[in-house]
C-alpha cells in the first residue's frame, strides 16, 4: 500500500468539530467518501499543519485524530474584518436584494484584487450593511476526526492545475502576464 508523502494524491474523510472554551465540541462540518477532502500532499496550499503532520505516512485505511488550535487552523478572530459597506452594493436592477442580504446570511463577495470571498452579513440598517469576513472558525481550536480514503501517486494535472500556475487560485491568468493577483511571481506558468 502507498503512504502519503509529498506529491500524493490524497483523499481523506473526516468530522470536523469546534471546540469551545468550556471543552465541549460542536459538529461543523463532514465529508464522506460522497464527498471527500482532495488534497496533493506537500502541494496543496493552505493545509492545516497539524493535520497535515497527522496524515503524513498514512496509508488508505489509516485513521487520525487531531486537534489544532486556533492560531494553527483558521487564525484568531479579527474585529477589523467586519466591516460597515454601503447599501448601494447590494442593489440588483435598481432594487436592494432583500432575499439575499439579511442578517445571518452568508454573501458571496468579491475583493478588489479579484478575490472570492463570503462575507457573514450581521446586521442590515438603512444606509449600511455590517458585513463580518473572518472565517467562521476563527478563534476557535478544531478537532478532525477521520481516515485516509485514497493514496496514490498524483497526475500532473492534479500537481499543476490546467492553468498551468500551479498556485492553486483557480484563475485563468497564464495568458495575461499579471501573475502578481495570485501570488505566484513572475514566471510561474508554463
Amino acid at each position: 500500500m502507498e503512504r502519503i508523502e509529498p506529491g500524493k494524491y490524497v483523499e481523506l474523510g473526516y468530522d470536523l468539530y469546534a471546540v469551545e472554551a468550556d471543552g465541549s465540541e460542536k459538529l461543523v462540518h463532514q465529508t464522506d467518501g460522497e464527498d471527500p477532502e482532495k488534497i496533493v500532499f506537500g502541494v496543496t496550499r493552505g493545509m492545516i499543519v497539524p493535520l497535515e503532520k497527522a496524515i503524513e505516512g498514512l496509508e488508505a485505511g489509516g485513521k487520525f485524530n487531531v486537534t489544532a488550535t486556533a492560531e494553527e487552523a483558521f487564525g484568531p478572530y479579527d474585529p477589523e474584518q467586519v466591516v460597515e459597506l454601503d447599501r448601494d452594493i447590494f442593489m440588483v436592477d435598481g432594487k436592494f436584494d432583500e432575499e439575499v442580504v439579511k442578517a445571518g446570511a452568508l454573501v458571496p463577495m468579491m475583493t478588489a484584487d479579484g478575490y472570492r470571498i463570503n462575507g457573514l452579513v450581521k446586521e442590515v440598517s438603512n444606509g449600511k450593511v455590517k458585513m463580518d469576513f473572518n472565517h467562521p472558525l476563527a478563534g476557535k481550536s478544531v478537532r478532525f476526526d477521520g481516515k485516509i480514503l485514497t493514496v496514490r501517486d498524483a497526475t500532473p494535472e492534479e500537481i499543476q492545475p490546467a492553468h498551468g500556475c500551479g498556485c492553486g487560485c483557480d484563475h485563468d491568468h497564464c495568458g495575461d502576464h499579471d501573475h502578481d493577483h495570485c501570488g505566484c511571481g513572475d514566471g510561474c506558468c508554463h
